[in-house]
């Protein structure tokens, strides 16, 4: 629950007590809350929005959900809005829409937001159990996790990044967001490993370079490989003998193999094995295989 509340936090107070008014098992299954001009307000569950009010939303509740979220420093915020989204306290993500303020090409800001999502972290301790042997069985090697999103493939990264340090591994972490350690003033707010050392706020490829030349990683983990930069790092990394754990959106490795950064990985063989993970029906299916 700790990450429902985390995300209904930025809520005003009346929308803060409808969220509450779900039951137990809506709050565990939410997986946003849907801000858009105009419309209600709406929470996300097994994939269905279901209005939490009737009233509609207001430019003014869009800002102040905004000037929660950025903690009232939205020009401190404004290179995360250039990329659509701001990182909240507690590892939540806000999605941003609006009208884009342009400098001839270049993309500088948001104005009149339209819409918001509010993706709800969640930490499901246990959640690796069917796959944790299979990723281990011989030592661990390279794995790629794939899945559309909202499938879970976060909430599973975290978990095999916390096994992995338990069990005394070094990870360096690639946390650009904040949604997998949830750093707050310096201290985790998501069970991370003993053994994990995060860089936050940063790039991934940037916070990848940063952290193969001075944590000495045994496993370099990131999550959402999504930019040529952040396969380039991640090739370093396998250079440097560094064994990979990183997430992509997708259904199955094969759709990848034409896209920036994560083609020229898998051509390499950069990941030895990969998990897909599916949800039918509400509930969440993983399927493993080898890749080399």
């Amino acid at each position: 629950m700790k990450g429902f509340h985390a995300a209904i936090a930025l809520l005003p107070p009346m929308l803060q007590c409808a969220a509450e008014e779900l039951t137990a098992e809506e709050k565990k299954t939410c997986e946003e809350l849907r801000l858009r001009l105009g419309y209600p307000a709406a929470a996300m569950i097994r994939g269905r929005e279901y209005d939490l009010v009737s009233v509609p939303v207001t430019e003014e509740l869009l800002r102040s959900v905004m000037e929660r979220a950025t903690r009232s420093s939205l020009h401190a915020a404004e290179e995360e809005i250039r990329r659509g989204y701001v990182s909240a306290p507690g590892g939540v993500r806000v999605g941003v829409c609006g009208t884009a303020v342009l400098e001839g090409e270049r993309m500088t800001g948001l104005r009149d937001y339209t819409s918001l999502s509010i993706r709800v972290p969640r930490e499901i301790p246990g959640c690796a159990d069917e796959v944790w042997p299979w990723v281990t069985a011989g030592g661990f090697r390279s794995l790629l996790i794939v899945s559309p999103p909202g499938a879970g493939k976060t909430t599973l990264l975290r978990e095999l990044i916390r096994r992995l340090s338990d069990t005394g591994c070094r990870v360096c972490t690639a946390d650009e967001r904040g949604e997998l350690a949830g750093m707050e003033k310096g201290s985790a707010g998501f069970q991370i490993g003993r053994h994990t050392d995060v860089m936050t706020g940063v790039p991934k490829a940037l916070a990848a370079g940063m952290m193969l030349r001075s944590m000495n990683p045994e496993v370099l983990a990131m999550d959402e490989i999504t930019d040529p930069a952040d396969g380039h790092a991640l090739l370093r990394a396998v250079g440097c003998g560094v064994k990979l754990l990183a997430s992509v959106h997708g259904r199955c490795p094969e759709e990848l193999t034409d896209r920036p950064g994560c083609g020229e990985l898998l051509a390499a063989g950069a990941f030895e094995r990969c998990v897909t993970v599916e949800v039918r029906n509400g509930v969440r299916r993983y399927a493993v295989r080898e890749l080399l």
